[in-house]
């Protein structure tokens, strides 16, 4: 393991790059706005070209409250860019998910909102209502009629804001684009981007071991791009993890997720798209639950390096 921050691909690209962040941190506590600005201080120098400057969010809400979530004023003092999330699975209503993005765009003026990259309305909704979904206990989830209806509603409500233009999609599973129904096809029509999740790790009826990762990385891609009409696709969550259990193949190891990264992420670098890698930092394990962080949970030492 190595102790360093090393650095990281240099690029003049306007690709946004960045990883992931949840609204609780390790402890199960409501993330505040120091918390997430230290974590986007901290994305922000693995390297010195600053490549992680971006942060994908899965909610706009702080905790259970309706006021918006701190990572909005975290962003701001980090000059770090937002693509938001706004959260529907069980709910009937997100027009509190609206009013917390409207709210920050109205305290921090342009320092927010030329922050914001784009809008997910929701985040695997669809997923959670297939037969692997409702399998692993994945919680409620969104028809894809619903999604499109909620993605129609955001654009409305946006109309005449700051926000009004900002690029609007729904992130799911590869998986869940592909399905051979078509029953995506209403959220593919509604959205500006596609958010394409995608784990190789978890494709265990596939050969998943590191050596085939990169190919079925990008056959997953190229399954979605040709269901989805030429909407540009977002690479929203991906990555390997450094610890946990076997899934098919695939093995759990600094090693392998290293590897991951460097044929990974560097193709999708050198492609110059959009991409949140999971995860900066999430509770190491060598237990039943595989460990993504790029950096330890006990503080932020680096696993690998991160150079292309």
């Amino acid at each position: 393991m190595r102790s360093a921050l090393f650095a990281v691909l240099a690029t003049t690209a306007l690709a946004y790059r960045g990883f992931n962040y949840g609204a609780v941190d390790l402890a199960g506590a409501t993330r505040n706005r120091t918390s997430f600005q230290e974590e986007f201080q901290v994305a922000r120098n693995l390297g010195t070209q600053g490549a992680f400057t971006s942060a994908r969010l899965y909610t706009s809400l702080q905790g259970s409250s309706t006021d918006p979530i701190e990572a909005f004023d975290a962003a701001v003092n980090t000059n770090t860019s937002l693509l938001l999330g706004l959260w529907i699975s069980g709910t009937s209503n997100i027009q509190n998910e609206v009013n917390a993005i409207l709210s920050s765009a109205a305290k921090h003026g342009s320092a927010f909102v030329d922050l914001v990259v784009g809008i997910s309305v929701g985040s695997e909704d669809v997923y959670r209502l297939t037969d692997r979904g409702v399998t692993s206990g994945a919680g409620p989830g969104v028809s894809p009629g619903d999604v499109a209806n909620y993605v129609n509603q955001v654009r409305s409500a946006l109309r005449g804001s700051p926000l009004q233009g900002k690029p609007i999609g729904h992130v799911d599973t590869y998986n869940t684009f592909v399905n051979s129904s078509g029953w995506m096809v209403p959220v593919v029509e509604a959205v500006d981007f596609v958010g394409m999740n995608a784990f190789p790790y978890f494709e265990d009826t596939k050969p998943n071991a590191i050596d085939n990762s990169n190919a079925t990385f990008w056959a997953d891609y190229d399954a979605v791009a040709a269901q989805v009409g030429g909407k540009e696709i977002w690479i929203t969550e991906t990555g390997w993890p450094s610890s946990g259990p076997r899934s098919g193949a695939a093995i759990p190891s600094v090693l392998n997720a290293e590897t991951y990264f460097n044929e990974v992420y560097c193709s999708i670098a050198a492609r110059d798209m959009n991409v949140w890698w999971y995860t900066l930092q999430d509770r190491d394990t060598d237990g039943g639950v595989p460990s993504f962080g790029v950096t330890s949970s006990g503080g932020h030492e680096l696993k690998y390096e991160m150079s292309c």
